[in-house]
């Protein structure tokens, strides 16, 4: 696409402004150095033979040669060679260099104005041979020339707004705002303006400000809630050659309360349980709306219907839908329907758009109840009753009664839940409802008596309905009135004739309906006593006074008094109560000290309780002796007494060779062969004998192995007989290994019978010892078998 003609006469017109100012700079630079640096003494001051001007130098020299910056000459300089110009300050000799014998200065690098815009320089021309000043240093500047070489940037992008919806045309949405880093001062490379590349028709931004309008009306949310746009930055007031730069911006349309709720159908229909409990979830209905957040927020009411006090609507904060939920129970015998028209209405409504209205939507809801098998109700749910607690066995109390609500009208069958009567109080008619009494009833154990009742249908027993009967028990005087507590009366020694020493009361179980009234008096015997006398306060409680003095515990320490009490039933009933008198030894100020008759004998010096403690002090020494002495003894003795020690307790050794039949060191024969000794019958300490031991018989002189056998089975006769003796005797046989074993007998006294090949000769050698052995077991066959 070709430029136009008046963008080509800007692009030229910059060039040559740009060619002027250098052409100018040059100039002035050459001309001003021409004059002669002189000082005239006449004077008085030094006159500079220079004048300096600023000089200009273009940014982002991309040439291969230095690029010429300007040119230094003093008067002094006559063109001999003896003057030399030195260049000193900011980039010197690294950016600027000057040719030491014309005074030409070049800059060596590509300058940025943006980086720097300015380099202060000084300028000095020496003898070449002295190497003096000639003149006095003076400072020059060399400006940076900007050109266009920087697009415009937005430093705060990418940029997100918002708007409402439905926002009229010219609504502010944002404003962006871009910078160029170039000269602002000069030309026009600082100068930007703004357009739309992306968002129209929607949007607008104002090329000078960069604030972004809403360029359409009636932008709806609903139907796109988010745009993007980008906006464009360019310098040189936008003309051709001019740089840009772009950012995008994210427009979201913000809700508005604009839409109306609305019922997507315009009746609905449910099905509910008879049973559903009281408080339960019914239906769930919502009214859409297209808006969010609190412009969608709902509130629903039943406006119409038949269903007032059974249902409520009531609106869930998180779904916004409405909840119908049951107040009372529902009975599908009594209603089998019900209708409920329901509002549904945008809570928070927005004036502006009330033409787009109305902002509420209805529906009908209809709820259907359905039939379920239902368990027998009682005609009252608490039932209350009264009994005399005199009442016989079999007595009515009185009747309940339940019925079917099913349509079926089943027969029902009454019962107690026993858990509830586990004494079995009461029973009650299977078929009547009928509620009479099992046992006989005592109001002062259990003044009431709250029992469940069932009744279930005859055709499905596990219908079960529940009943409560509550049975009070009315009271009849039963109970004769009696000592309120136990008293623990005192009379002191020196009680005064007419003295008052206790005053009692009385309780009754029984509740008569106007209160208790007792009257107290002394039975017929003690009523002649010369010692008490008993004094009716009329209030429930009496006063026992004293006739006489001098009582002494010597004498008499305790008194027994009969009292009668009778209560103001019908019929009344009466007791004879005891009251207990102790005659004590009491201070001046009437407190008991010592209530005991034997207090007058006891030693002075120490008190009654210094005494019983001493006494306990040494039957606890005493039972500690005694508990250590059995010990000690039950230690020492044995387990069954004996005077001789038996032979089941000697120890054998068997560490070593016996001395064969020649050995009977190991065995008391004495113990055998003295027979004439009766000994007593052994006891057991652990074990009490139930079967008392015959007397042994005494032994004649008879033969010796005659004797050992009768001895030796007399013992084996009295150890059956006796059920407390262990199992001391026992017979153990090791010389069968049992049917089947490989190893067959163990037994050496079958040795002889086997056909071993082991020779047993060498027995013979070991001595006289083993002389039997030898002639069991050796070869030789005129010993074995003669």
């Amino acid at each position: 696409m070709k430029p136009g003609a008046a963008e080509i006469h800007n692009f030229l017109e910059t060039i040559i402004i740009l060619t002027c100012l250098c052409g100018i700079g040059l100039a002035e630079l050459s001309g001003s150095n021409l004059k002669s640096y002189q000082t005239e003494e006449t004077s008085g001051r030094v006159k500079r033979s220079w004048v300096w001007n600023q000089f200009f130098v273009l940014e982002e020299y991309t040439g291969d040669d230095p690029l010429y910056v300007g040119k230094l000459h003093s008067d002094v300089d006559k063109g001999g060679g003896n003057i030399k110009y030195v260049l000193s300050g900011e980039g010197a000799t690294s950016i600027f260099i000057i040719d030491e014998n014309t005074g030409d200065i070049h800059a060596t690098k590509r300058l940025d104005r943006e980086e720097q815009a300015y380099y202060t320089l000084r300028a000095q021309a020496v003898d070449r041979l002295t190497n003096r000043p000639v003149e006095p240093e003076s400072e020059f500047v060399v400006k940076i020339q900007d050109i266009n070489d920087n697009e415009p940037t937005f430093l705060d992008g990418p940029y997100t707004a918002g708007v409402p919806e439905m926002s009229p045309v010219g609504t502010s949405v944002v404003q962006v705002t871009a910078t160029d880093a170039d000269d602002p001062t000069y030309g026009n490379s600082a100068r930007v303006v703004y357009s739309i590349l992306q968002g129209q028709p929607y949007f607008s931004v104002e090329p000078k400000t960069g604030i972004i309008r809403t360029a359409l009306p009636s932008m709806d949310r609903e139907a796109k809630d988010q745009y993007l746009l980008v906006i464009q930055a360019k310098d040189m007031v936008g003309q051709m050659g001019g740089l840009s730069g772009t950012t995008s911006v994210t427009v979201t349309l913000t809700d508005v309360n604009d839409n109306p709720p609305r019922f997507a159908r315009k009746s609905y229909q449910y099905n509910v349980p008879e049973s559903l409990p009281v408080v339960s979830v019914v239906a769930k209905i919502k009214a859409a709306d297209a808006d969010v957040g609190p412009n969608a927020e709902m509130e629903y009411r039943i406006i119409d219907g038949d269903g007032f006090g059974m249902f409520r609507v009531s609106t869930d904060k998180e779904t916004q839908e409405g909840v119908i939920t049951l107040q009372k129970e529902l009975d599908f015998e009594t209603k089998a329907s019900y209708t409920l028209r329901i509002e549904a209405t945008n809570k928070n409504i927005d004036p502006q758009f009330l033409s787009l209205g109305p902002f509420s939507d209805t529906t009908n809801v209809k709820i259907i109840v359905e039939d379920v098998d239902e368990p027998p109700i009682f005609t009252s749910p608490v039932n209350r009753m009264v009994v005399s607690e005199a009442a016989k066995v079999g007595t009515i109390i009185g009747t309940v009664a339940a019925h079917d609500p099913d349509a079926s009208n089943s027969l029902i069958r009454y019962s107690i839940d026993r858990n509830t009567d586990l004494e079995r109080f009461f029973n009650i008619d299977a078929t009547t409802g009928v509620i009479s009494t099992a046992k006989q009833l005592d109001r002062e154990m259990n003044a009431v008596h709250n029992i469940t009742l069932l009744a279930m249908e005859s055709q499905d027993p596990t219908q079960v309905g529940r009943g409560i009967a509550v049975i009070s028990v009315l009271d009849i005087n039963d109970n004769a009135p009696m000592f309120a507590i136990e008293y623990e009366t005192f009379l002191c020694e020196s009680a005064d004739p007419g003295q008052v020493i206790q005053t009692i009361s009385a309780v009754d179980k029984d509740e008569p309906p106007n209160g208790h009234r007792f009257y107290f008096a002394l039975t017929p015997e003690a009523a002649s006593n010369l010692n008490f006398t008993l004094r009716d306060n009329k209030d429930n409680t009496a006063s026992i006074l004293t006739k006489r003095n001098g009582f002494r515990r010597q004498d008499q320490s305790i008194y027994k008094l009969p009292i009668f009490i009778m209560d103001s039933g019908s019929p009344s009933l009466s007791s004879t109560n005891t009251l207990t008198i102790r005659v004590c030894d009491c201070d001046p100020d009437g407190t008991a000290q010592s209530c005991n008759a034997e207090a007058y004998v006891l030693p002075a010096g120490l008190s009654t309780g210094a005494l019983i403690a001493i006494l306990a002090c040494v039957l606890t020494l005493l039972v500690l002796v005694l508990l250590i002495v059995t010990m000690k003894r039950r230690k020492k003795e044995p387990l069954i007494f004996d005077e001789e020690r038996d032979i089941r307790e000697n120890i054998v050794r068997y560490d070593d060779e016996g001395g064969g039949e020649e050995d009977t060191e190991a065995f008391d024969m004495a113990a055998l062969r003295n027979l004439n000794i009766i000994r007593d019958t052994k006891t057991r300490r652990d074990v009490t004998p139930e079967i008392q031991f015959f007397s042994r018989p005494s032994y004649k002189s008879i033969p010796d192995n005659v004797i050992f056998r009768e001895f030796i089975w007399d013992r084996l006769k009295e150890a059956d007989i006796d059920p407390s003796a262990p199992p001391y005797d026992s017979l153990q046989t090791y010389a069968f290994e049992g049917s089947g074993s490989v190893a067959e007998s163990l037994s050496s006294l079958e040795s002889l019978s086997t056909d071993s090949d082991q020779n047993y000769d060498y027995l013979s050698d070991w001595g006289p010892r083993f002389k039997k052995l030898a002639d069991m077991y050796g070869n030789s066959e005129d010993s074995v078998f003669s």
